[in-house]
């Protein structure tokens, strides 16, 4: 293996790394943000208000978007078991 081959194969796998958490990562940060406007209008300070809109919205995402998760996933190792043989010889 060639150290190009090597990179490569770090570069892919960080990309469908990000892209499989871009979903849940983003609402988070969305639900994050609205529940803290919320509070800093209202002027309420409890620190667990965010934690249950938030485990909703992940679970939500996680329902609509985890088959695409798993497809990205698999289709990736598949693709990189199938080079194997290419990788080594």
């Amino acid at each position: 293996m060639t150290p190009e081959s090597v990179m490569t194969l770090a570069q892919q796998a960080m990309q469908i790394t990000l892209m499989i958490a871009a979903p849940l990562l983003l609402t988070a940060l969305v639900i994050g943000l609205v529940v803290s406007i919320f509070q800093a209008a209202t002027q309420i300070n409890e620190m667990t208000l965010s934690f249950i809109p938030k485990l909703l919205g992940l679970f939500l995402v996680l329902m609509l978007s985890g088959g695409w998760m798993i497809g990205t996933l698999v289709n990736y190792v598949q693709r990189l078991f199938g080079n194997i043989p290419w990788m080594i010889g």
